[in-house]
């Protein structure tokens, strides 16, 4: 059904301020957002209002028993058109979040109306330049001024969006983890909730101060199956298939994950989505049979692994590999979702 939008437009546009061939990624945001509160019963009061600090109870629900989850999505310029990449994707992982963690759920009507009216409002912050693009981030969290341990009654729902280059610029170096874990069975590693990434954040930052980009995260039983590298899905690529470990409770189903598995299926390259373990890539890149490590996710796109580190040892894969399957990966998805190349998989919304 319709949503009656209000819009409220800014007085002052700081698009001129932007210099949009140089964007530190996450820190400059467009002129509006979209907003709409639950009141218990429904979605109300949906609008549009100039980018602003939000105000906040000091007793805020999210802030206390994190209830706050989100979404991230891209939309692309082609010539005078905005291309949106898979966005009823992340609106159904949103509400598989919202159901997790007690949160009321979104109408498909009201994320995507609210998403496409903010992006035509702020249509000239999508930029042009190669590597760039518009940064969508939805997210929802409890409003209720109540210190108490149960689920609010009431939510917000905002949209809000960022101009941004590349995230990483070189390929990384990662570390496996051993002691902590992202997630655990039974939890909500499957989910985009905020605890999971404050969580980590320490492990993250013990691996970068030993110079390492990343933490490859393993199964929090026995650390020797792969699941995730920081907050991007995992890839290895062998002589003879593409192995990415199969999707369950700990692990954040990637739509960038997702694309990447239909395109190499398209061009028959044999895709395994099984358990993966670390002795099985140590043994790989001994025989040789290593060729590539890379990781996909919305922010990163798709960014090749130099190699590895596991027990003191490090493993290079730039040196002894290529980059042959990621190369053509990343210049396929990129050419859908800038709209130079068909999409045959009916991935591109057009504003």
């Amino acid at each position: 059904m319709p949503h009656n939008i209000t819009i409220r437009n800014t007085e002052f546009s700081r698009i001129s301020e932007v210099d949009f061939n140089h964007v530190v990624f996450g820190k400059v945001f467009s002129d509006h957002m979209f907003l709409a509160d639950w009141n218990g019963k429904e979605w109300t009061a949906a609008r549009i209002e100039p980018y602003a600090n939000l105000s906040l109870s000091p007793a805020t629900s999210a802030i206390h028993y994190g209830q706050t989850i989100f979404e991230g999505m891209k939309a692309f310029r082609n010539g005078d058109d905005v291309l949106l990449f898979r966005p009823r994707d992340n609106w159904r992982r949103l509400n598989i979040s919202a159901e997790r963690m007690v949160m009321p759920e979104v109408p498909e009507s009201l994320f995507m109306e609210g998403l496409k009216t903010l992006l035509s409002l702020d249509k000239s912050w999508v930029p042009s330049s190669e590597g760039s693009a518009l940064y969508i981030r939805p997210f929802m969290f409890a409003t209720d001024d109540f210190i108490g341990v149960r689920p609010s009654e009431k939510y917000c729902f905002c949209i809000f969006t960022c101009p941004v280059g590349p995230y990483y610029s070189k390929p990384l170096r990662i570390k496996v983890e051993e002691k902590y874990s992202r997630a655990a069975q039974g939890g909500v590693g499957f989910t985009k909730c905020a605890g999971n990434y404050g969580a980590a954040m320490y492990p993250t930052k013990l691996a970068q101060a030993e110079g390492y980009d990343q933490v490859l995260w393993t199964d929090p039983s026995t650390h020797t199956l792969v699941e995730e590298t920081g907050t991007t899905n995992f890839f290895s690529v062998t002589s003879n298939s593409v192995i990415t470990p199969n999707l369950h409770e700990t692990m954040l189903a990637g739509i960038t994950r997702d694309s990447v598995i239909q395109i190499l299926k398209k061009e028959n390259i044999e895709v395994e989505e099984r358990p993966l373990s670390v002795s099985e890539l140590k043994s790989l890149h001994s025989a040789g049979s290593l060729k590539e490590l890379f990781i996909t996710g919305t922010a990163a796109t798709l960014i090749n692994i130099e190699g590895f580190a596991h027990q003191g040892l490090y493993f290079d894969v730039i040196q002894t590999g290529n980059t042959n399957i990621s190369d053509m990966l990343r210049s396929r998805l990129n050419g859908i979702r800038h709209g130079n190349l068909a999409d045959s998989f009916g991935w591109i919304d057009k504003l």
